[in-house]
């Protein structure tokens, strides 16, 4: 198959992240739940309440689909039920209008981008909804995301910096457009991203050929680590190649010393995937996935060790 071809499909199927999961319903102890936003919208999102819940203020993750998805399928794809199950922690998972989110790219190719869908204002009022329904502890609240997702943890966190202790985006970047737009607050901040992905590119450019632009990944880790005061940058280290026949090597670079920690995971030779999860399409169009560490577990233990200060 063309190159021009294999980027065609990706884009069409790849960013998709799970969306041929979702389907009508849901399954106990998940619940679909609509809320309207100010912008006239019903928007829907999906609600994880495990059955071991500790007594008082619980934490509360977000997780973002990517382009094409919906939070069903995210649910599933993610594996994040069942590391709450046993750790006791509520997941919200939403869905973007339209299945795609106003991520701050401000591309033309997306409805949502180009018509300027408020979805910072229907995470928050989602936020506060599951607010009144759980006790939520205000300093527990984390979004992480893939890929369009992704891009969205980077602005909701640049948005709402007291809302949100930490965010780990995942196949996603900043744009320039956020860039330009970066605020103040501090936010703990775990990056996860492939060298070798063919949609989402490691040194910035355009994005999925006409989704936008991203700077470069290492200059957004930077640009948050400044934000929140780092004075100690670790340098590149090796974390262990548990899984010498994947084809990637995790590297792992933390820049501490401020108000929060920024933490980048570079993972030479992986794709468009998330770790430890599957190879949702062949590894010719996507790149392979890191069997190296499991993202979803990683994410949580990042959350856990980041609360609000």
């Amino acid at each position: 198959m063309k190159p021009a071809r294999i980027l065609n499909v990706a884009v069409t199927a790849g960013l998709l992240l799970g969306a041929c999961f979702a389907s009508p319903g849901c399954a106990v102890p998940s619940e679909t739940c609509s809320i309207k936003t100010s912008d006239g919208h019903e928007r829907d999102y999906r609600l994880f309440v495990p059955d071991n819940l500790p007594s008082g203020p619980r934490p509360l993750v977000v997780v973002l689909h990517g382009g094409g998805g919906a939070g069903r399928g995210m649910e599933r794809f993610s594996g994040f039920d069942e590391l709450a199950g046993k750790e006791g922690f509520l997941v919200a998972y939403p869905d973007g209008h339209n299945r795609n989110w106003n991520d701050g790219r401000s591309s033309q190719a997306l409805d949502e981008q180009r018509e300027g869908v408020d979805d910072g204002a229907f995470i928050a009022a989602m936020i506060d909804e599951i607010a009144a329904r759980q006790a939520v502890d205000p300093k527990r609240i984390y979004v992480t995301g893939v890929s369009n997702g992704g891009f969205m943890s980077h602005t909701l966190g640049n948005r709402f910096p007291d809302r949100f202790a930490a965010i780990a985006p995942v196949i996603g970047g900043v744009s320039p457009l956020v860039e330009k737009n970066f605020g103040r607050g501090a936010v703990a901040v775990l990056i996860i991203q492939g060298t070798e992905d063919p949609l989402v590119p490691y040194g910035g450019g355009s994005v999925a050929k006409d989704r936008g632009e991203l700077i470069d990944t290492v200059a957004a880790a930077k640009l948050w680590a400044a934000r929140n005061g780092c004075t100690a940058d670790s340098g590149d280290a090796d974390m262990p190649d548990k899984d010498s026949d994947d084809g990637c090597k995790p590297k792992r670079r933390v820049w501490s010393g401020g108000e929060a920690p920024v933490e980048l995971r570079t993972v030479v030779g992986m794709g468009h995937t998330w770790p430890g999860g599957s190879q949702y399409l062949p590894t010719a169009w996507i790149g392979p996935v890191c069997e190296d560490f499991d993202a979803t577990k990683d994410i949580w233990e990042f959350f856990k060790a980041n609360p609000k200060r």
